[in-house]
């Protein structure tokens, strides 16, 4: 089965011979470089059409019938094209795949399993070499340059599409593609038209040829802008994203982070505010009992995806701020030169073990500098944790920028001790710091300590 299906796509005649798309673009060759095929169906036809729309009244009939014959053949392309046969994401009867594959031919977007098969490879190698619409080569060459302009197919990634050549609706469609498009594409809008009201050239221009346009860009939109515009919020370390503009321009198509996390999900958007009408299509069908098995990852998994994505960024940010020297890399000081130092004019403050030099911070001290005196060169611990004041978060965050030493053994808690287990009992980011959360700084006690010990 599959060697009689490959004999319809185009294959090398010599081996050696170098492939027109790999060798350099000039004045004399560049004609050669382009698929004029694509060219003719792609650019030349609906500009064909956009000429003949100046000389063909629009009646309004034939406008709300070529909405709904976009429709349609979206549908066909997004449920049946991109979510059922590319991706299995759910399981059609025989019925609502003959149709799907009718209504999708008539969009004019090669076969299913073409089409299939170039999808997933786009998939299984997003913007590299061997994806066959890769945006890292540019969002007009993802959008319509890989189409327009010849491709090595021996360039693009290798997938596995025995379940496409198993599938009989997928295997007719193939061979009879060019019937499906010219009846399905441009008789039947047209005689729709034509019989229904008797606007059997606006049938064929309006529902037929622009609507072609319109369905292809739109379907463009999808390895182009949902690769560029909008957020990452499941992963981003490859460029799909998610965005309300490419979603309604696309039928959904276009929260494309999340689709690539998860492309076996039946659903693009996974909200229910967020606009799907193939996700809503499917599920109908569903109801009608035309579709079933409707795949979706467990909200568990996708909530994982969505929260570790969160504390990258998070942890980007941390990155870029001044934490203060982390524990393990300060120097070791006994009480006694803690004490003389202060005792030679340094302002020096130890609080949970950790020695502080708050000599420039003493005349901005909010509470006063006579109280952050009375500190210096003691165990200050009781006094910040609640003994005079309970201090605040962001002040036990900026006491931690003026860290230079830790006492061994030092003041109440031997937090030098605690600091040489870091390893082992703190998170850290992806940088290797340690994460400190609001409450969790090593100068903050869990509880307030009643009383100040000043002596």
């Amino acid at each position: 089965m599959s060697s009689k299906l490959d004999a319809s796509r185009p294959r090398a005649a010599d081996t050696k011979k170098v492939h027109i798309a790999d060798t350099q673009m000039t004045r004399q060759n560049w004609y050669k470089h382009v698929n004029w095929l694509n060219v003719t169906f792609i650019i030349g036809v609906p500009l064909t059409g956009c000429i003949q729309a100046f000389f063909v009244p629009l009646q309004l009939k034939t406008a709300i019938w070529a909405v709904i014959y976009y429709f349609f053949t979206g549908l066909g392309i997004t449920a049946g094209y991109h979510r059922l046969w590319a991706h299995c994401s759910y399981s059609a009867t025989l019925p609502l795949r003959i149709w799907l594959a009718l209504v999708g031919g008539g969009a004019v977007e090669g076969s299913i399993r073409w089409w299939a098969r170039d999808h997933r490879a786009h998939h299984r190698y997003t913007d590299t070499d061997k994806d066959p619409y890769s945006v890292r080569k540019g969002l007009l060459y993802s959008h319509l340059g890989w189409m327009v302009m010849k491709q090595n197919p021996k360039r693009i990634g290798r997938t596995d599409i025995t379940d496409l050549n198993e599938d009989p609706v997928v295997v007719w469609q193939h061979r009879n593609y060019i019937k499906v498009v010219l009846t399905m594409g441009l008789i039947v809008p047209m005689l729709v038209a034509g019989l229904g009201w008797g606007d059997w050239y606006g049938g064929f221009v309006y529902a037929g040829i622009l609507r072609i346009f319109f369905v292809q860009q739109a379907t463009f939109c999808v390895n182009s802008l949902a690769h560029w515009l909008g957020d990452q919020p499941f992963d981003d370390r490859n460029s799909p994203r998610d965005h309300i503009i490419t979603a309604l321009v696309t039928l959904g198509e276009g929260y494309h982070n999340f689709h690539h996390e998860f492309p076996s999900d039946y659903r693009n958007a996974i909200e229910w505010h967020q606009y799907d009408p193939t996700k809503w299509t499917i599920w109908i069908c569903k109801q009608l009992g035309l579709a079933y098995d409707l795949k979706q990852f467990r909200s568990n998994e996708i909530e994982k995806g969505r929260v570790q994505q969160l504390q990258k960024k998070i942890d980007q940010k941390r990155a870029k701020l001044d934490w203060g020297t982390p524990l393990d890399q300060l120097p070791v000081m006994e009480w006694e030169d803690y004490v003389e130092q202060t005792k030679n004019g340094r302002g020096l403050i130890s609080i949970a073990g950790v020695v502080h030099d708050v000599t420039d911070f003493i005349k901005d001290h909010p509470g006063g500098k006579a109280m952050i005196k009375s500190g210096l060169g003691k165990d200050a611990t009781a006094m910040f944790n609640g003994g005079v004041y309970y201090h605040s978060n962001g002040a036990h965050n900026l006491l931690s920028t003026m860290r230079v030493g830790v006492i061994r053994g030092g003041g109440e808690v031997e937090i030098w001790k605690r600091a040489q287990k870091e390893n082992s009992e703190y998170v850290r980011d992806e940088t290797g710091q340690r994460i400190i959360r609001a409450g969790q700084q090593v100068t903050k006690m869990p509880e307030p300590i009643p009383t100040a010990d000043a002596a």
